[in-house]
């Protein structure tokens, strides 16, 4: 869907049905291949992100923690979160 998306797609045991497309505009198996394989490497980038969205307070935790520490109180411990999984390069 991302090569194409202003098209409609389905995925069946039959294969991949495009709608809302030309024939001439129908992505290429080697240009779908070449995409699963970008998505595919976006995703394991960001595993970091998924980590840390995992662990990081809820809001009304983080606000609270601002009332009640501080706003260093609260960076600290966004700050080990960000520590602990560290940005991918």
């Amino acid at each position: 869907m991302s090569l194409r998306p202003q098209a409609g797609v389905t995925i069946d045991e039959f294969g991949i049905h495009w709608y809302n497309i030309s024939e001439s505009n129908i992505p290429s198996k080697s240009e779908i291949d070449n995409e699963a394989i970008r998505l595919q490497n976006e995703y394991e980038n960001k595993k970091y992100q998924r980590q840390r969205a995992a662990e990081y307070p809820s809001f009304a935790e983080q606000f609270d923690s601002l009332y009640h520490g501080g706003y260093d109180a609260w960076k600290n411990t966004i700050t080990a979160v960000k520590t602990k999984y560290p940005k991918s390069e």
